[in-house]
This record gives C-alpha cells, structure tokens and sequence, in this order.
C-alpha cells in the first residue's frame, strides 16, 4: 500500500460519525473540541463562517470542506459577530437519519461528524497537519472531492435503500480526497514535515517500501540503496524530513500495524509477529511492551469486549 492509504486504515478506530445539521435566521453554535478524532464540515446549502478557537474567521459556502485534523474547538455561525449559544453542542456520537427533503429552503445545512482514531495515537502524518483545513471543491484541480460532496449531497437530499452504507463509504473518500489535496498543494516553508519528505524521492521511496512490506528485514543500509543515497545522507535526509531516524520509524510502524491486527483480528500473536517482521512472539511481545507498556495479549484483551471491535471482526470473518 501507498503511505497515505496504509496511514489510513491503521489509525482509523471503526465508522465516521456524522449528522445533518440545519440552522435558520442569527444563529451560532459551538462545538467542543473532540481529543482523539478528525473533526469534518461539508457545507450541504447556504453558507456560513466556521472560527477556530483563537483563530481567524473561515468563511464558507455550499460545497466547502473542512478538516479539523486534531480535533479542534470551534464555533459555526451566520456571522462572526454572532454569540454562540449557550449550551455546547458535542459532534453526534452515532449515525442520524438524512433528511435534506426535510429542512426549509432558507436553511444553511452543514454535514458535521468526526472520525475516531486508533486509541494509541495517530500517526505523525497526521500530527503534521495544520489545525484547520479548509477546501474550495470548486478550485480547479479537485473535482474527486468535489464529486464526492455532490454524492454527499445526493444521499442527504434523498435518502433511499443503501444510504445507510453509502454515507460511510463516502466519508472515507471525503477524508482520503481531503487530506491528498491538502498534501499535493502544501508548502512547507521551512523545507521539513510529512507534506515535503512526500514529495522526497529518496525518503519518499523508503516510505512506500517500508509500508509495502513491514515484515522485509529492512536496515538502514537496504533503504538506501532503494533511495539511490548512500547511508549516511539518506539517514541524515530521512530523520529530518519525517522525524525519526529510518529505523525507529520502522520499529514503531510495526508495532502500530501489530496494534490493529490485535485489536481487529483474531490472528495467533505468531502470525501477527510474521506479518511485522518478527521471528518469534516472543521478539514481538518486547518490542510491543517496550512501545506500548503492556504485553500484546493483555493488550488484545483490554478490547475484545468492545462491540465495535467484534463487530470488525464478524465483518471480516463473514457468514
């Protein structure tokens, strides 16, 4: 798998939560912050101003997308001037029935929700990221994530048999559109960070091969050679631009892959330490404990009652 991708489904914790909100006349609402998740806003129709805790005003408009990657407080009104109310409203903890039909003309609707992450923290791709992300899906170079906000749309404004389905799906989409835009269009002024060591051939090439294959008896020297550098320079050039030297940053992807798998699946810990790059439990169980501070079994345990999680597992199990 790519970076982005691989990213992703490691340190993503079960389905976005999401509800359609509308709002008429002066009005204003505010939203606490959300440790632990991705914060999104799709303005659905009208238009409205979205300020981040002691930051500058966002003005937005029926198509917009924005991204809270840390999940930051924030207000939504009609204008900046506009007092919240007063009673905070917390993002919807589940799934709500889409009824744009519903909603007055004049109403400004937004589709708010946030993505929950892995439990023991993202990953620095995402903690990299800017506070607030905010994206015109009608700039050119967007038309997938504009796409996807029209199906967003659709599904509100008419639900029907599958929409149940269909709005997780596409919020997914929204969040991988989202974040590829966000990453082809960044600038870093300082020549470091995820968005530059991305556009890095050498580190870029290191990356991808150690999310392809984790379990690969990867060393410093290996990587590279694969980076067309020699040593010395590519863990110089590597450490800067994504903030670990080559090594410790395959360590802990490791260890962040064998999480999920514990959490997510019922695969014997030897096969787990296959999969990672381990040639026995016992290598991974130090590794793991060393990162996590606990054994990977009573790790496993501390989420095998979580209705989610068996959930995920059924999923992928089948009937």
């Amino acid at each position: 798998m790519d970076v982005l991708s691989d990213v992703l489904s490691v340190v993503r914790a079960g389905r976005p939560r999401s509800a359609l909100v509308s709002w008429q006349g002066s009005w204003a609402q505010e939203f606490s912050p959300v440790p632990g998740a991705v914060g999104f806003r799709v303005v659905v129709r009208g238009g409205c101003v979205l300020v981040p805790a002691g930051a500058e005003p966002v003005r937005l408009v029926a198509g917009d997308v924005v991204l809270l990657p840390h999940g930051r407080g924030h207000v939504l009104a009609d204008s900046p001037a506009t007092p919240p109310a007063a009673r905070a409203c917390d993002p919807p903890t589940e799934d709500r029935p889409l009824a744009l039909a519903d909603m007055p003309e004049a109403a400004t609707v937004t589709l708010c929700g946030a993505y929950e992450l892995a439990p023991e923290g993202g990953h620095p791709l995402l903690q990299d990221l800017p506070e607030v992300i905010h994206l015109d899906t009608r700039a050119g170079g967007l038309s997938e994530l504009r796409t996807v906000v029209d199906m967003l749309g659709a599904e509100a404004a008419r639900p029907r048999l599958g929409t149940d389905a269909a709005i997780p799906a596409l919020l997914d989409m929204l969040l991988l559109y989202a974040l590829r835009a966000w990453f082809d269009d960044a600038r870093t002024g300082s020549g470091t960070g995820w968005a530059t060591a991305l556009r890095d051939p050498a580190v870029a090439a290191a990356l991808h091969a150690i999310h392809r294959k984790p379990a690969h008896p990867w060393t410093v020297a290996s990587l590279a050679a694969l980076a067309g550098l020699s040593r010395a320079p590519f863990a110089r050039r590597f450490t800067e631009l994504v903030g670990r030297p080559p090594m410790r940053y395959l360590t802990w992807w490791r260890m962040t892959t064998a999480a999920r798998l514990l959490r997510e699946s019922d695969a014997p810990l030897g096969s787990i330490a296959d999969a990672v790059g381990y040639q026995s439990e016992f290598a991974l169980a130090v590794a793991f404990k060393r990162q996590y501070e606990t054994p990977p079994g009573r790790y496993r345990r501390s989420f095998a009652l979580s209705p989610e999680t068996r959930s995920r597992r059924a999923v992928r199990r089948g009937p």
